[in-house]
């Protein structure tokens, strides 16, 4: 394996760890997103271009945008700003 490979390799783990410990519901969906592009680089590396296709369409693609779909039906994600930003702001109004 090369050294490329193995800056790869170190990223994935990265991105599973830290998918794990991240908060925001947003954030981890950028994470997977990442993680799906890099092993779809990693696929092309193995000489697999059919599965390199397949986790950058599903993995990143199809996937990532159902996740968003998600969270902008529960509400999770809106035009306005984050929670944080629209608890601050309905404060404001009260005072």
């Amino acid at each position: 394996m090369t050294v490329f490979q193995y800056i790869l390799l170190g990223f994935l783990v990265v991105c599973a760890i830290s998918v794990s410990f991240s908060r925001k519901l947003l954030n981890s969906i950028l994470i997977f997103m990442s993680y799906s592009l890099v092993m779809s680089i990693i696929w092309i590396c193995l000489e697999s271009p059919d599965l390199a296709i397949t986790e950058a369409a599903v993995g990143a693609g199809v996937t990532s945008v159902l996740f968003f779909v998600t969270l902008k039906k529960i509400h999770a994600i809106d035009e306005s700003g984050t929670k944080d930003e629209r608890e601050s702001m309905i404060e404001r109004r009260r005072r």
